[in-house]
């Protein structure tokens, strides 16, 4: 059984379908990428999955268990976590009250170690432990959201798009850690408008459009898929 399994999932905003029956899975040890351009429904699909967003119609399941009617706080009491698009940290709060924030479904014990954990992941948050969150650089805040992330001792981690607006250096460090997150156990979901980068991490991909899934393989075939390469690698 896999992790996590959506079937023919169905969203919408108002009168907008964004979601026409999207359906995929994440094994416990795989990092999956869904790419897709502005507007093909990926971060509805995390929206979702988190419980942000009601289904209308279809199923997501995490070990079998149906998410449909958990709400959202319980949904990451179960595992599943998101890293929001846009980091949204707690901007008057220190770095470390941040981190904090992330373990309310944990004892202290954990929150403890989970603050030990993101400061070893990220050196730089413990050196800005003290620091207000909005003071941080934008490569220092995507650090903390995956931090915060963490808190919680997820078994799926949602990340939606954790490199936009990085320097070059910045985005590097920061798949780099996403890959050493997974190798201590954690499977990811990442959402990424770069294609490149995701593909290299990934295990398997789906490309979304207009709220469907246009394309689904291994994230070796995507990379050399013709059609991929020119839609989502600005490949020529």
């Amino acid at each position: 059984m896999a992790l996590l399994e959506v079937e023919d999932l169905h969203a919408h905003y108002g009168s907008i379908h964004a979601l026409q029956g999207v359906s995929f899975t994440v094994a416990g040890d795989e990092i999956v990428t869904l790419i897709g351009g502005n507007g093909a429904g990926k971060s509805t699909t995390l929206n979702a999955i988190s419980g942000l967003v009601r289904a209308s119609e279809g199923r997501v399941t995490l070990n079998g268990a149906d998410l449909a009617v958990v709400p959202a706080h319980e949904i990451v009491g179960m595992g599943v976590v998101q890293v929001p698009e846009g980091r949204r940290t707690f901007v008057r709060l220190t770095v470390e009250e941040n981190l904090r924030m992330g373990g309310f479904t944990v004892s202290e014990s954990d929150v403890h170690e989970g603050i030990e954990r993101a400061y070893a992941i990220f050196p730089r948050l413990k050196e800005r432990r003290s620091q207000v969150a909005g003071t941080l650089s934008g490569g220092e805040q995507q650090m903390l959201a995956i931090g915060r992330g963490l808190m919680a001792k997820p078994s799926l981690l949602l990340l939606d798009e954790p490199s936009m607006g990085l320097a070059p250096n910045l985005v590097e460090l920061i798949f780099q850690t996403i890959r050493e997150i997974h190798e201590q156990g954690t499977a990811i979901l990442l959402v990424e408008q770069n294609a490149h980068m995701a593909l290299e991490i990934a295990d398997r991909g789906y490309i979304l459009q207009t709220g469907k899934v246009l394309l689904a393989d291994t994230a070796a075939n995507l990379a050399a898929n013709e059609q991929v390469r020119q839609a989502y690698l600005g490949e020529i």
